[in-house]
């Protein structure tokens, strides 16, 4: 049996909760291929990237949240190894969903600064867990 420990099984628990959020992420594009949400065609492509960013990288972060427990890594390194994508996870799909807010919008708003951060807590979250399993 794999054995996590309390803040890795917490964390675990309330980002499964998070996938209803995509969910409904899910609902409101299909509200928008239908024509129910008006949107232009920049605000499509950008809330489906939102919508798939979201998807793969919660998926992903619960991998790094089990994988760091196999590290012998502590403090902030392991929570950088444990939550570095799931930061990513909000983060990045944030940009693509409130980078295109706003009526009519055909290019990205002042949140489009919340790409550059997120690139850098997935990249760092990504290698910090690969040193820590190298080292293990």
């Amino acid at each position: 049996m794999l054995e996590l420990s309390d803040g890795a099984r917490l964390t675990a628990a309330i980002v499964l909760l998070t996938v209803v959020g995509i969910e409904s992420g899910g609902f409101f594009l299909l509200k928008v291929s239908t024509g129910r949400v008006p949107a232009t065609d920049f605000q499509k492509s950008f809330f489906r990237a939102g919508h798939a960013h979201a998807g793969v990288l919660v998926t992903l972060g619960l991998l790094c949240v089990v994988l760091a427990e196999a590290t012998v890594l502590t403090g902030f390194w392991h929570w950088l190894a444990a939550t570095g994508v799931l930061v990513a996870a909000v983060l990045l799909p944030g940009g693509f969903f409130f980078g295109a807010m706003g009526r009519d919008r055909t290019r990205p708003n002042g949140f489009r600064v919340l790409f550059p951060v997120g690139a850098v807590f997935l990249a760092a979250g990504v290698v910090t867990l690969a040193v820590g399993l190298f080292l293990s």
